[in-house]
């Protein structure tokens, strides 16, 4: 049994997905639109233009590499959440994980006012943010 689908069925998936994105209560009209390099996204895009559903501003960039870097970018996180043997509850699972990703922030330099390699300011910081005497 055949389990891919035809270029037909990946075209109509691709669509029925920038639909349901563009549709979404909290999603604005994009100005581009970044994607992997699958075959079925340039027919899709062009189809949505075509209907008037995106603008014609709107750039479709693909990049074949691109889930990759938000995937390194959480092995970090795999690496502390394994261990745990999992959370008691979403809440928790949720607070913990902002925490370890808001010190990740801190720790590659991404806060403006806090430079990468500086200890003591990011120790400063936390304390400030978290209202503790450093």
């Amino acid at each position: 049994m055949d389990f891919l689908l035809t270029t037909k069925q990946d075209a109509t998936a691709a669509k029925r997905f920038f639909r349901n994105t563009l549709n979404a209560r909290n999603s604005s009209t994009p100005s581009v639109i970044n994607a992997d390099k699958h075959k079925a996204y340039p027919p899709a895009f062009t189809t949505l233009q075509q209907d008037k559903a995106l603008p014609q501003s709107t750039e479709l960039q693909q990049n074949k590499y691109l889930n990759n870097v938000t995937k390194q970018d959480h092995r970090f996180l795999q690496r502390l959440i394994k261990p745990g043997l999992g959370f008691k509850s979403f809440q928790t699972a949720r607070r913990t994980i902002k925490g370890y990703e808001a010190m990740h922030i801190l720790r590659n330099g991404q806060v403006i006012c806090v430079s990468k390699g500086d200890v003591q300011t990011q120790l400063s910081f936390m304390a400030q943010v978290l209202g503790v005497a450093a």
